[in-house]
């Protein structure tokens, strides 16, 4: 669905007015928002931080994609060059894949060593727990499609122009080593979806319906004020989202 024709769909109308007052919100009282885009290659990430930004005000958000790291940024502490950055109150950073490249992506790909991934392990629900303490509002979103839908959205990276800058070496290999990501998704999941900072698995191969779906989730878990006076649905489809939040402490 394009952009024109959704701007006719009164429930996404009202899903962004829902988004500009959750902002509203955000900026009054000085909350800080951090959403997490993740996924495979192809999965959306970037289709559904375009949706939830369409109509809120420019300058209290940032979208953050990072290259590969530099040299000197191998040398930090691996979180260091995500926490410059974070929100200033009232603002939302968008990330569009984040620290959690180190528990899928780098070691599916080779990109980090096994003790890097440990270590990764090992800090990231404490790193977490830190920023939620400190009032910080976080989302980690997992758009989900199948390995069917995968291909028939990488070939049109391959086909169409428009889209031909998002195909990368690691793109390449989504479908060749697809066990491989689902093996330590589920390995992410298990240990790094907790009770203060759960992952938020949503069915991503009707984008649209992913997109719509992942705004009720984040709008349905923020305390603003004027909150579903449009009469837009907030709760979210349980046949579409799942909620990972198990303790890892819990074992």
């Amino acid at each position: 669905m394009h952009l024109h024709s959704l701007e006719n769909d009164p429930e996404y109308i009202n899903l962004q007015i829902e988004m500009v007052r959750m902002q509203n919100w955000l900026i009054e009282t000085g909350k800080r928002l951090v959403i997490i885009c993740e996924g495979r290659d192809s999965a959306g990430k970037g289709g559904a931080i375009m949706r939830f930004i369409r109509f809120i005000n420019p300058r209290h958000y940032r979208v953050v994609a990072l290259n590969k790291p530099t040299a000197q940024e191998k040398g930090q502490w691996y979180f260091q060059r995500y926490i410059q950055h974070f929100p200033n109150p009232g603002e939302i950073v968008f990330f569009d894949r984040s620290w959690y490249n180190r528990a899928v992506v780098e070691p599916v790909m080779g990109f980090c060593s096994q003790e890097q991934y440990d270590m990764f392990i090992k800090q990231v629900v404490q790193f977490e727990d830190m920023l939620v303490e400190d009032g910080m509002i976080i989302f980690k979103l997992w758009f989900s499609i199948d390995r069917k839908e995968q291909n028939i959205r990488l070939e049109e990276r391959k086909s169409n122009p428009l889209i031909s800058w998002k195909l990368s070496t690691v793109d390449m290999q989504a479908q060749l080593k697809w066990d491989d990501f689902t093996k330590y998704k589920e390995l992410m999941f298990q240990a790094t979806g907790t009770q203060k900072s759960p992952w938020v698995v949503i069915k991503g191969n009707e984008k649209d319906l992913a997109r719509k779906e992942a705004m009720r989730y984040v709008l349905k878990n923020v305390p603003y004020e004027q909150k579903g006076l449009t009469g837009v649905r907030l709760d979210y489809d349980g046949d579409v989202v799942t909620v990972i939040s198990k303790n890892p402490n819990d074992q």
